[in-house]
């Protein structure tokens, strides 16, 4: 229960304070233990950081997985895509990941982050072979960087509105698949 209080507490300080905020006093703090009791738990921020990608990123992906089900053609799973991820920016969870991937960590936790995007990217390659796309991973990988883009624009608080940003990248996701 610790555990879990502390990963709450590290999304929170995440979410509302970027990774300067995160620390192990402000751990210590939210969750009411000693600072001692955290490094018990955790040995660094990039520990933290770590678990967080851990439970986090698996749960945001079947999110995403799950309404590229419902989708029924090629074209629909890839809007799903782009749709799911950005429909999650203002989770916390994401809100935490986006600022974990901002953040100076060691080559293991980045190693990590690097892996469950990965597993992101792999899940719209089939669509897009689907859709003729020569080079399909090369595609994937560059309709996910129009999502990150996406993502930066939304939580930057940018000039547009998170909707007009969200049909824009749909709309560049499509129109680009499509090859138009």
């Amino acid at each position: 229960m610790q555990r879990a209080a502390l990963l709450n507490a590290a999304r929170c300080l995440l979410s509302d304070g970027g990774t300067e905020a995160l620390t192990f006093p402000a751990l210590a703090e939210r969750t009411g233990l000693a600072r001692s009791s955290v490094y018990e738990y955790f040995r660094s921020r990039a520990a933290v950081v770590e678990e967080l990608c851990a439970v986090d990123f698996p749960v945001w992906a079947a999110e995403i997985e799950a309404a590229m089900d419902q989708a029924r053609t090629p074209e629909a799973k890839i809007e799903a895509y782009v749709r799911r991820q950005l429909a999650l920016v203002g989770d916390r969870r994401h809100r935490a990941v986006v600022a974990i991937s901002a953040s100076e960590l060691d080559a293991g936790a980045r190693e990590k982050i690097r892996a469950a995007h990965g597993s992101l990217v792999a899940m719209i390659v089939e669509a897009l072979a689907a859709l003729g796309r020569g080079s399909p991973r090369l595609a994937a990988t560059l309709l996910q960087g129009v999502v990150d883009a996406a993502v930066r624009r939304i939580e930057l608080g940018a000039a547009e509105d998170p909707e007009e940003i969200i049909e824009a990248a749909v709309s560049l996701a499509l129109n680009g698949v499509r090859g138009r």
